[in-house]
């Protein structure tokens, strides 16, 4: 794709900047901000998105929402030249991470943190820009102006290609002020942008969203966050992850004999529940930890008559649209995995089945909070073993005293490896069964 003409991205006068880790969520909040609009029916704000296979925008949006990886793309792969890049990161004044806990964390880390510190470093050398324009008085002399608009290659290279523990260096020490700093701009020594340390004004603004911030470690999303904002406002509900009344939770304890039953027993008395209202359309999220037993599920559903659809990461984008909008307007039976879980808009999810209990703390509260949402009532049925006792009796204790759920997990924290390597094993040799 070319970088000039009319495919060029114009420069408004702010950018908002939505990213969200897959292209099915960036399409959803394209959608959302799309509905908003005035009292003619015309949209508030120009939305565009920049994933999957849909280009660089013609007209200057207001807000853009892409991947971090797709964004990254078109700013370096699709314009080696940079055109585009310098005048987008200064019209960037908002950036909201969604889901940021995951946007933090494994793959997407590495991707996100060059992404701020692009964003950031462009907020220093706009800085330091309105600063020399001020500074009249002094015999010093002053970086050209043009230097700041178009940073040296060699400099934006180092700042595209540092790694997370070079960050934390240069975040840690943003607000200390160094007094050789002057000196070394005296004697014209050339600076490292990464080692200087001072303080210089924000032009922009970053909010980070998540349902679950795990804090505790240095690796953690929410470790992560205190050490590159730390001075960060948080803000959380005052019910967050608390016992939601709503809410109701079958447990059932189960055999490798057993399970299979168990899963089919709660998938058909749920599914259809008696009523009177024939308008109703029921759903019910079957989740498993990984892709392959979500398939046997689906496949031991399907031999008793039950009827399901598949939602994992492993399915074609396309596919798991269609059956997204299927699950959406006809209901019934999805089974899938945690990917699933997080930020999809799935209205009036009656019942969730845990075919295989969470191995994470975050991982059960996306999956319950699936349903029970916007003063609706839910149920969730969690299967587990004897294997995984001791957890859900911490898991339930939790939420009889009204304790974050993420104590329980903590508590239980060597669980988790054996869970992913002798749990899964049992259930896809139950279902094979």
């Amino acid at each position: 794709m070319g970088t000039g003409g009319s495919r060029e991205l114009h420069e408004p006068k702010e950018i908002s900047l939505i990213l969200c880790p897959n292209v099915m969520l960036c399409e959803q909040v394209v959608h959302m901000a799309n509905c908003l609009r005035d009292d003619s029916g015309e949209p508030l704000l120009k939305v565009s998105s920049v994933c999957g296979r849909q280009g660089w925008p013609v007209a200057a949006p207001d807000i853009v929402v892409s991947t971090p990886a797709s964004l990254l793309n078109y700013l370096f792969a699709l314009d080696p030249e940079r055109q585009r890049r310098p005048k987008f990161l200064r019209s960037v004044k908002y950036v909201v991470f969604d889901e940021a806990d995951l946007l933090l964390c494994g793959s997407f880390q590495h991707q996100v943190v060059r992404l701020i510190n692009m964003l950031r470093y462009e907020e220093k050398m706009l800085s330091k820009k309105a600063e020399s324009a001020l500074d009249n008085s002094t015999d010093l002399p002053i970086k050209p102006l043009m230097d700041f608009e178009h940073p040296h290659e060699d400099d934006e290279e180092q700042q595209s290609n540092h790694n997370l523990e070079e960050e934390d260096v240069d975040v840690e020490s943003d607000h200390e002020d160094f007094k050789n700093e002057d000196i070394k701009v005296r004697t014209g020594e050339r600076r490292d942008w990464r080692r200087v340390r001072e303080v210089y004004t924000r032009s922009k603004q970053y909010i980070f969203v998540a349902a679950t911030l795990p804090g505790n470690g240095k690796k953690t999303a929410g470790g992560v966050l205190r050490r590159m904002f730390p001075d960060a406002s948080w803000v959380s509900g005052n019910f967050l992850h608390c016992h939601n009344p709503r809410l109701e939770h079958r447990w059932v304890e189960v055999t490798t004999e057993t399970q299979v039953d168990a899963l089919i027993d709660a998938v058909k008395k749920y599914v259809n529940p008696k009523t009177n209202d024939s308008e109703v359309v029921y759903r019910t999220m079957v989740f498993a930890n990984t892709v392959d037993a979500a398939e046997s599920v689906a496949n031991i559903l399907q031999r008793v008559g039950i009827e399901c659809i598949c939602y994992h990461s492993e399915s074609s984008l396309e596919e798991r649209k269609k059956n997204l909008i299927d699950f959406r307007e006809k209901g019934g039976v999805l089974v899938c995995t945690d990917a699933a879980a997080r930020g999809l808009d799935i209205p009036h999810v009656s019942h969730v089945i845990q075919a295989e209990f969470a191995t994470s703390a975050v991982d059960f509260l996306h999956r319950i909070g699936r349903t029970a949402r916007a003063g609706q009532s839910g149920l969730v049925t969690s299967l587990f073993t004897e294997f995984n006792r001791a957890l859900v009796a911490a898991v339930h204790q939790a939420g009889k005293i009204d304790q974050p759920v993420e104590k329980a997990f903590s508590r239980k924290r060597s669980f988790r490896n054996k869970l992913k390597k002798k749990g899964s094993a049992d259930v896809r040799h139950a279902l094979n069964i």
